[in-house]
């Protein structure tokens, strides 16, 4: 599956694109929807616990963070589960 989308994390300047041979999950949902968080080196328990990613467009604005977690039926997504500050 070709991933499409802009990497989270990516600086201003950065091509932002998926880097061959990372491995990704697309975030559904939130202020993050359609980006994709770098899971390249993470364990599969890493994986399975989500992710609390810092983002300024969230519910709490800068330094908020979105919580995302695997979708239940799998497939490689996050879905949002909500803001936090």
């Amino acid at each position: 599956m070709e991933m499409v989308g802009r990497v989270y994390g990516s600086e201003p300047g950065e091509s932002g694109e998926p880097v061959e041979g990372h491995a990704y999950v697309e975030l559904v949902g939130g202020p993050l929807d359609g980006q994709l968080l770098d899971v390249t080196g993470w364990s599969p328990d890493d994986i399975a616990g989500g992710a609390l990613l810092i983002t300024d467009t969230g519910l709490y604005g800068p330094g908020g963070r979105s919580d995302y977690i695997p979708e239940p039926r799998g497939g490689g997504r996050y879905v949002w589960n909500g803001d936090t500050p």
